[in-house]
């Protein structure tokens, strides 16, 4: 539901917010720029997006946070781009490239035989740059630190996994487009390095954009700026 078909009240509204999330920004950031501009009192993400990827976040405020869990739970869909033949260690770019392969031999049959191995119901184990807590700590808080971690498999559902190979085996590095769709807990930069490991290769990922969760779809979203606003003027329509 959006704001302007919401009830604002002085005390604290029950709204369900849909954000497109800007680029470096954490979830933690919009909830709190959101939080103090329009004075809620509670208020709460459902789901987070890393600060290097944009795309729609559900915020729920008043009563609603209690349906947090619910948002939470629903099919998720992303779109981004890869890129073969370079890994870092966050497997994006928020950390330096640490090795480099040849890309000369690898097929664009040969990634999507890869892909048929990453879609379907599988085992994923969470990347060491995420927010996954071991023993009440941060995974990205240890490898900051240098420090490696056991970490446990979980099962996730990939339910679609589409590539743009037509890059491949044309120049070194290529840079591959995707849409994924899949379950709550799935990690796309897992997805990005299992396909580079399983290709006897490396990949990370360059963007991503999260597109739609459940029924609700990015094109649904606002800016951060333009919810404020719109919120602003709503609540004080309704003061006065």
């Amino acid at each position: 539901m959006k704001p302007e078909t919401a009830q604002p009240t002085p005390s604290d509204p029950a709204l369900l917010i849909l954000i497109d999330k800007p680029l470096e920004w954490t979830s933690f950031d919009v909830v709190n720029k959101i939080r103090r501009a329009c004075k809620f009192k509670k208020i709460g993400h459902a789901g987070t997006l890393d600060p290097l990827a944009t795309g729609l976040l559900i915020l729920c405020s008043g009563k609603k946070t209690k349906e947090i869990d619910q948002y939470q739970a629903q099919e998720k869909e992303y779109t981004g781009t890869l890129v073969l033949g370079r890994t870092t260690p966050s497997v994006d770019l928020e950390t330096e490239f640490d090795a480099e392969f040849d890309t000369a031999g690898i097929t664009p049959e040969q990634v999507q035989e890869v892909v048929k191995q990453l879609t379907g119901e599988i085992q994923q184990i969470p990347p060491i740059y995420s927010a996954v807590r071991v023993n009440g700590e941060r995974l990205y808080e240890k490898a900051r630190r240098g420090e490696t971690t056991e970490i446990k498999s979980r099962v996730v559902t990939v339910s679609e996994f589409e590539l743009d190979t037509s890059r491949v085996g044309t120049e070194p590095f290529p840079e591959i487009s995707f849409r994924i769709v899949c379950s709550k807990g799935t990690y796309i930069r897992s997805l990005v390095r299992d396909l580079g490991l399983l290709l006897n290769n490396g990949a990370y990922m360059s963007s991503l954009r999260r597109t739609r969760i459940g029924q609700y779809r990015i094109d649904e979203a606002y800016t951060v700026e333009g919810f404020i606003n719109r919120f602003q003027e709503v609540a004080s329509h309704f003061k006065g």
